[in-house]
């Protein structure tokens, strides 16, 4: 835990930089490259991620170094080829397990966050999941047991594998000559998030394209076919919470609602978007058919509202990362409190940029988290030796938080926002 925190408090600098170059870039090529809240979102959607790995929220069926234990062939030591073996088997791996979550229904709730933005820059690439919480895809890394990798080598390798997966998420940079026959590019991967019947499904190595095309899902991007980008059935938020387990509440609907006793079990390993007959006749979803006549979620919303979510999103990228630093003096129970009061604040203030009303209780539960970290932690976890008066910053934070969500929600939020904001979309 500790050493994964450090690695992320060195990374996330890194990510938000080279975020702040790309739009500082857009704006001098004159090329748009996304809108304010649809980068919060994602921005907060990397944040919840990187609370999910702290935590340790995973469920490891067979673990690899039990794999490695019984069933390696080979003792290697540690030497430089061997993580460049590491890199390859475990691209390899990614490239099944990517695929497997787009095209088995149940499976595509693992995933549907990173898709979920309409829009195509670096900050989508930090849209991760929390849904995925049980390691079902082990048996991809048999192979890798089985020459007798280490986990050693694994826990260096993987963290630099996710990395490198980043700056691709572009709308800046075209093709890129002889690199596209061999890895992956942003052209590549474009066409991956595009939701164009021409595209979709296609592409899915996470480093080198010659996955996709040994496996037949490689698509070239076509200058004349311009990507539009999230789902079929888009998500209505920018609260990441709510995405990471919309497809899978849809899935148990139609368990529940279909009156055939297979079809209740086949559904969740049938292809993604499969439904029941009987329940796709009585409850339609709509999903986008002409993707060039869609209107992108993009709910009207006061520009004092976008200005206080870029502050709520500061703060609270502030606060999580002071958690990483000093991770090693919390206690395992501080740890879990802190985690639950910064979900909390994500929770609340996404919900705010949705106009949605359950922001304030959400509020209410992170002043009480707030409170339990006082009563146990009366510093906020020493925060004054960095920061001096540093309890009572967060106290006042607190407190224009609650009246601003108070403020927008009884000046801006009606009954109807919500409802307003579907009737101009496809889906229901």
């Amino acid at each position: 835990m500790e050493t994964y925190a450090q690695v992320l408090s060195y990374a996330i600098p890194g990510f938000v930089v080279l975020i702040i170059i790309e739009y500082i870039a857009s704006l001098i090529m004159g090329r748009s490259v996304g809108n304010a809240m649809d980068t919060i979102s994602s921005l907060s959607s990397g944040m919840t991620n990187t609370l999910k790995e702290i935590l340790g929220l995973a469920i490891v069926i067979v673990s690899y170094g039990w794999m490695v234990e019984h069933f390696s062939l080979l003792t290697i030591q540690s030497e430089v080829w061997l993580y460049i073996v590491c890199f390859v088997l475990v691209d390899f791996a990614s490239y099944w397990s990517h695929r497997f979550n787009h095209e088995i229904n149940v499976m595509w709730n693992r995933h549907i966050i990173h898709h979920s933005s309409e829009e195509f820059n670096l900050s989508c690439a930090l849209r991760q999941s929390i849904s995925g919480i049980v390691g079902v895809y082990f048996f991809l890394y048999i192979p890798l047991a089985l020459i007798g990798i280490p986990g050693s080598i694994i826990a260096v390798v993987a963290p630099l594998h996710l990395f490198a997966q980043f700056w691709y998420h572009t709308r800046l940079i075209n093709r890129m000559g002889l690199l596209e026959h061999v890895i992956v590019t942003p052209s590549h991967h474009r066409v991956h998030h595009a939701i164009n019947p021409e595209y979709i499904d296609k592409n899915y190595a996470a480093i080198f394209i010659i996955w996709d095309k040994m496996f037949g899902t490689f698509k070239q991007e076509d200058v004349d076919i311009p990507p539009v980008y999230g789902v079929k059935k888009p998500v209505l938020t920018w609260n990441p919470f709510l995405i990471n387990f919309q497809h899978i509440t849809s899935l148990a609907k139609d368990a529940w609602r279909t009156k055939s006793l297979s079809d209740k079990v086949k559904l969740w390993f049938m292809p993604t978007g499969w439904r029941p007959k009987d329940v796709a006749e009585e409850y339609p979803i709509e999903v986008i058919e002409d993707v060039y006549a869609y209107a992108k979620y993009k709910p009207d919303v006061p520009n004092g509202l976008k200005i206080w979510s870029g502050i709520q999103l500061v703060v609270v990228n502030a606060l999580m990362y002071f958690m990483l630093v000093q991770i090693a003096d919390i206690d395992a129970s501080g740890i879990i409190l802190y985690a639950a009061f910064l979900g909390s604040s994500i929770f609340a203030y996404t919900s705010l940029m949705d106009m949605d009303k359950i922001a304030i209780p959400a509020e209410i539960v992170k002043l009480v988290l707030a409170y339990l970290i006082f009563q146990g932690y009366s510093d906020w976890f020493t925060l004054s030796a960095i920061l001096p008066f540093g309890q009572y910053i967060i106290v006042g934070y607190l407190g224009i938080s609650l009246c601003m969500t108070f403020y927008f929600t009884q000046k801006f939020v009606s009954s109807d926002t919500k409802s307003e904001a579907k009737e101009l979309s496809p889906t229901s």
